[in-house]
């Protein structure tokens, strides 16, 4: 925006968004399942699909990446924000640029719309996501799953994403517009019409119900392998591998020959996604 019409459009914003996205999930794909959405995280925890404790870390990790984010941006393009502004750093008018860093209403649509609007695009994130990864389903190839979920983004931004920018992440519109408010916006980025509140909640809300619709209508519809019960004092989430319990035996003589098992031929019980 700050740069000019013929240096940036709708759609490579969306498609910097949605390969962000594909970076993200290669770089944390295996280390944490690539939680970068707390609207997704809190519906894996409300669906018994990880643990709530690690609700609050998960969460506070990806508000400080968006953070530190949102201020690199800002030391990047400070003289394109300035220039463009004319020095002065507003959220509404010809020259507002609060814009680059969070989601804003724009004239046309009412608070009530954009809740709804931030509703529906996220429970379709949420429902495409589960399809994509559902093994039971049509699920993406092994290796792209990365890609075809920057594709998906991609897809919701150029199709949904006008009428309120599509924050579909409380993590990446929450802590951009507290550094706003720090690094000279002021308070008109809470003000606004009301709006920072929507970005957090409507999507939290989308993907639950998101989640719900596709378990029931799609999921549910799915012949399934049976599956091993677990309880949370075995397995903290659905990724981790429980080890059978072993019982103590008194010692047995036999005249086989000992044979050495080593940890990587222990059998284990995995829990199904």
């Amino acid at each position: 925006m700050v740069l000019g019409d013929k240096m940036g459009s709708y759609l490579g914003v969306n498609l910097g968004f949605g390969f962000g996205v594909t970076m993200g999930v290669h770089v944390a794909g295996n280390i944490s399942g690539a939680h970068m959405n707390a609207a997704l995280t809190f519906t894996n925890c409300a669906l018994g699909r990880m643990s709530w404790k690690k609700f609050p870390v998960y969460v506070l990790g990806q508000f400080l990446g968006s953070f530190l984010a949102a201020a690199t941006i800002y030391c990047l393009f400070y003289t394109a924000i300035i220039d463009y502004s004319g020095g002065r750093l507003t959220v509404t008018g010809p020259t507002a640029t609060a814009n680059i860093f969070a989601t804003y209403l724009p004239d046309h649509m009412t608070l009530w719309r954009g809740f709804l609007d931030e509703v529906l695009v996220t429970g379709m994130l949420q429902l495409c996501l589960l399809a994509i990864t559902d093994k039971g389903n049509n699920p993406a190839l092994q290796g792209t799953q990365a890609l075809v979920i920057g594709i998906l983004v991609v897809i919701i931004g150029v199709s949904m994403g006008m009428n309120s920018g599509y924050a579909i992440n409380p993590s990446r519109d929450l802590p951009p517009r507290f550094f706003t408010f720090i690094a000279g916006w002021g308070t008109q980025v809470f003000s606004t019409k009301d709006w920072w509140w929507v970005p957090v909640v409507a999507p939290t809300l989308g993907a639950y119900l998101g989640a719900i619709i596709y378990l029931i209508f799609i999921g549910s519809s799915i012949q399934r392998e049976p599956q091993i019960l677990e309880t949370p004092s075995t397995c903290e989430d659905r990724r981790t591998p429980v080890l059978p319990k072993t019982t103590s035996h008194p010692p047995v003589t036999s005249s086989l020959t000992p044979v050495s098992v080593s940890p990587d031929n222990r059998p284990s019980v995995l829990s199904q996604p």
